[in-house]
């Protein structure tokens, strides 16, 4: 990886490999999709008696299902954790948007203040 001597080029770098990045990102969300359809196929075809997948002649998948947390009544689970003290139920991570809006009407949240991220911008000219 080589930096361009001058900012002006520095500039035109960016614009450059943010385009690549662009281009290479449909290429992946292309295949995301297919491996999301043929993945959705496999579980709707794949006979639920069969315990033991279906292979090819390079691989071999089984439908395989795993319980995951999903909370149905929000209020009952937030008063758990305060009764409870167990707050590492929780991912640790503020709405941006949400903070954003209150900061906008003049409110603020206790215990939050803004951090200034340093990013760089880039337009075509």
């Amino acid at each position: 990886m080589k930096i361009p001597e001058s900012l002006g080029a520095c500039a035109d770098r960016l614009y450059e490999l943010k385009a690549e990045k662009s281009a290479a990102q449909k290429v992946v969300e292309a295949i995301e999709a297919e491996e999301t359809a043929i993945k959705n196929y496999i579980i709707d075809e794949l006979p639920k008696s069969n315990a033991s997948g279906i292979a090819g002649s390079k691989a071999r998948v089984t439908v395989v299902t795993k319980p995951v947390p999903r909370a149905t009544d929000w209020m009952e689970v937030y008063n758990f954790i305060l009764r409870n003290d167990r707050f590492d139920l929780l991912q640790r991570r503020l709405s941006d948007a949400a903070v954003k809006e209150m900061w906008q009407d003049g409110q603020s949240v206790p215990g939050v203040e803004p951090f200034n991220v340093i990013t760089v911008s880039i337009n075509k000219v």
